[in-house]
């Protein structure tokens, strides 16, 4: 049987993780272009929030859910996190 949240959420993981087709750069490059938002924004905080926390075995199914509500508001905050955790710049403040 097929489930697409299931199908969307196996191509985030595999494309946060750099799995499989997605270890090269340049799938991933060309699946931003064709993947749905959802799929793009949930890929991004499950990438950052492993990042953020390597040993944690980060919730999917949350990231999922937040993605499928608001892709955009999920992008924003993979973006947001990834800013708040840059090393400071020369003048102290985030970079």
């Amino acid at each position: 049987m097929y489930f697409q949240a299931d199908v969307d959420a196996w191509l985030a993981h595999a494309l946060a993780s750099h799995l499989g087709h997605y270890r090269d750069p340049a799938a991933r490059e060309a699946a931003a272009g064709i993947l749905p938002q959802h799929v793009l924004a949930h890929a991004a905080l499950l990438a950052e929030l492993a990042r953020l926390a390597p040993a944690a075995c980060v919730d999917q199914l949350v990231a999922a859910r937040l993605a499928a509500a608001d892709p955009e508001a999920t992008a924003d905050l993979a973006a947001f996190l990834t800013r708040a955790t840059e090393p400071a710049g020369a003048e102290g403040s985030r970079a």
